[in-house]
């Protein structure tokens, strides 16, 4: 019974992983005692358009872009592709509600990629109101 135990846990242990390759270890953390960190908070003081400003430059320039053209570093290994926010029958096509609810929910929340994340940290309207700003300002 006791080799049967082993040979699951083996197995269990083995699941998920290509070919034999194993997982790199984590890095310990500097305090073991800490809780485990959310997402950061914008740090632009109470200007909730800076903080979008700041959001945007971290979280969404990845994917989207400086242009908002979908075009960022990570795009290229992206499918779907994020989306082309310069793109004017999307602008026609979508609500304010429609775009802050993306960012607050992500693509999945909408139907789209799940690969768009969510932003639970984002609990002021104002600062997802500029975000929003932003994204619609790149379809004038």
């Amino acid at each position: 019974m006791r080799i049967c135990s082993v040979l699951v846990m083996m197995l269990a242990l083995g699941c998920g992983k290509k070919g034999g390759e194993s997982e790199p270890a984590p890095a310990p953390s500097p305090n073991p005692t800490a809780a485990p960190t959310q997402p950061s908070q914008p740090s632009s003081g109470g200007d909730p358009v800076a903080k979008a400003k700041e959001v945007f430059a971290t979280r969404c320039t990845p994917c989207h872009g400086m242009t908002g053209a979908g075009d960022g570093a990570a795009s290229e290994k992206l499918e779907p592709k994020p989306r082309a926010f310069s793109d004017q029958e999307w602008q026609k096509s979508v609500t304010d509600e429609h775009i802050e609810k993306i960012i607050k929910f992500g693509g999945a929340a909408v139907g789209k990629s799940a690969a768009m994340p969510s932003n639970p940290d984002l609990t002021d309207p104002a600062v997802v109101s500029a975000l929003r700003d932003i994204v619609r300002s790149f379809g004038l």
